[in-house]
């Protein structure tokens, strides 16, 4: 592991906010590093608040998409609410079809099938709206690349609204509006959205333009927070503000659906942590396993015996998940030991047998194990699809982009991508890919990276310390839970291997000089027990946790490495 020392913050102005906020100097630094240097944006910072999104109207073509959508319901036409199977497509289609079901009856909803439409706005979703009588189809999470696909449709009277964010093509789709903060011509001031995100501004367009107060809305913020989540977008900015917003409906009147999977798991509280790794993989479970619809269904149910039936059958869905998961990765691991070849900067790796649902997780499972760019392909009808991962601060869209003369089809984001092509070009790809990469990485990359926000001693960790850490959140990228390190630092004595197979590792440290003392945990840190035993001196890096045991709750240090 690297461990990289964010810069220290400008010492004044770190002093200066400390002073107007009345705390120390540690939580001021890392309030400074997050761009927070007086007190109005202290406020803002922890108190998110609505009142500060951002004007809808600021994105481009919003006024064409409102206008188009009150032509749709004075002539009352049919709409039909397109997303993609993943979470971020299947809550916004809950989203946006449940809000216009409150004022306006004639909405159906499209989730295309993983394995038979593949991903985004397919022909058959186009058939299925004319075959409907259906003349406008607002699409989530896709879109922003489907030229020819919204033209079909407009040979068959059906206009599209867009509201994507994904990175566009050179060309724009010619759509009725196109909604996406990253098109170029876009002033939108915020960037990054996720679908559902843009699916809200719409929400809230229409609210402005109604002279509806915009609390109304505030139950839909459940399903956003989700896919913000879920999508890992930066939690900065307008995300921040609905993500807090949307984490306080989930635990305070979650709706239906989410309550019946809480139910599954007994889970009460939930950070947006828990999201992540509880609710969205379940969301995601449908569209892998079975069909994306399915999660629809359990998110805009409104009877909760109902709900609870949808929810005990993603459960199981989620558990045949798991199973082709676990199997299929050491499958993609073992493929990988057999390779006698000289060092690849890539990790690419095929079995025409494996399901295509779970090939993205696979792709994140080996990039935390080889930490290389990664791409996982399996068979797709006549063609091969995969899904591609990234390290951090490698940009895997545009390697992507650089050997598109070997692909039929791609999209995705800077970490996450996902591509199509001919089998008969596999070979020569696979060669362009570690070409492109091996040219063009930063070789530092290649070893995991742990951001440091600051130095610390024991004594820096009091109470009022972590209870003003725990208003930072909610943490996800962008705005990462804060990580520290203290030098000098020794085992009491109770050190040792815990969990299967000794994996763990547990101790409490003091620092030289000190009398206070704090447990610490780390998880797979197991082999590295010996650094601590014997009274040595270690380093370590960390983040500050809560451990509740019998009752009782005590602050500890969550390890993510040590070194001597």
């Amino acid at each position: 592991m690297r461990w990289t020392l964010k810069p220290k913050p400008d010492p004044d102005t770190v002093t200066r906010l400390a002073s107007q906020l009345n705390i120390g100097i540690p939580v001021a630094s890392l309030l400074v590093q997050r761009g927070i240097e007086n007190f109005e944006e202290a406020k803002k910072f922890f108190r998110p608040s609505l009142d500060d999104l951002h004007d809808p109207f600021l994105m481009k073509d919003m006024d064409l998409a409102i206008a188009r959508l009150e032509q749709a319901i004075d002539r009352e036409e049919n709409i039909l609410v397109y997303g993609d199977y993943d979470v971020d497509g299947t809550t916004s289609v809950a989203l946006i079809s449940s809000w216009l079901k409150t004022f306006y009856p004639n909405v159906a909803t499209y989730i295309p099938d993983r394995y038979d439409e593949g991903y985004g706005i397919s022909y058959k979703g186009i058939d299925f709206a004319a075959d409907n009588d259906i003349s406008l189809i607002i699409a989530l999470d896709c879109g922003i690349k489907a030229i020819d696909k919204v033209a079909y449709a407009a040979q068959k009277n059906i206009d599209f609204i867009i509201c994507d964010h994904h990175r566009p093509g050179i060309k724009i789709p010619q759509a009725v509006a196109v909604l996406d903060p990253k098109r170029e011509d876009c002033d939108y001031p915020y960037k990054e959205l996720c679908g559902c995100g843009v699916g809200f501004k719409l929400m809230q367009a229409w609210t402005i333009k109604n002279n509806f107060p915009l609390d109304i809305l505030l139950p839909y913020l459940d399903l956003v927070a989700t896919a913000i989540g879920a999508d890992i977008v930066p939690i900065t900015g307008e995300n921040r503000i609905l993500a807090f917003h949307g984490l306080r409906v989930i635990n305070v009147a979650p709706r239906p659906g989410f309550r019946a999977i809480l139910q599954q798991v007994k889970k009460e509280t939930l950070t947006i942590t828990d999201v992540v790794f509880i609710i969205a993989p379940r969301i995601n479970a449908a569209g892998r396993m079975k069909h994306g619809q399915h999660a629809v269904d359990l998110l805009v149910e409104e009877n909760q015996e109902t709900a609870n039936i949808f929810a005990s059958e993603i459960e199981i869905y989620n558990s045949d998940r798991r199973d082709a998961d676990r199997t299929i990765t050491l499958e993609a691991l073992a493929q990988i030991e057999e390779l006698e070849e000289q060092e690849r900067y890539t990790t690419v790796v095929f079995d025409e047998n494996w399901h295509k649902g779970v090939i993205g997780i696979v792709a994140s499972r080996l990039t935390e194990t080889y930490y290389r760019p990664t791409l996982v392909f399996t068979r797709s009808g006549e063609k091969l699809a995969a899904s591609a991962r990234s390290v951090k601060d490698f940009d895997v869209y545009d390697a992507l982009e650089a050997c598109s003369d070997h692909i039929e089809q791609f999209g995705g984001h800077k970490y996450a991508a996902g591509l199509t092509l001919l089998e008969s070009e596999y070979e020569n790809f696979k060669r362009k890919f570690e070409e492109v990469v091996s040219g063009s990485i930063d070789k530092r990359l290649l070893t995991p990276e742990i951001a440091i926000d600051a130095e610390i001693n024991l004594e820096d960790i009091t109470p009022k310390f972590h209870r003003i850490l725990k208003q930072f959140a909610p943490y996800g990228p962008g705005n990462m839970s804060p990580v520290f390190m203290t030098q000098n630092l020794m085992d009491t004595g109770y050190g040792k291997c815990v969990g299967g197979e000794d994996l763990h590792l547990k101790c409490r440290v003091k620092q030289a000089n000190s009398p206070i003392a704090i447990d610490a945990i780390g998880f797979n840190l197991g082999n590295k027990c010996d650094l601590i035993t014997h009274k040595k001196k270690f380093n370590a890096v960390y983040s500050i946790d809560e451990n509740e045991w019998n009752g009782n709750v005590s602050l500890q240090l969550k390890l993510r490495d040590i070194n001597c």
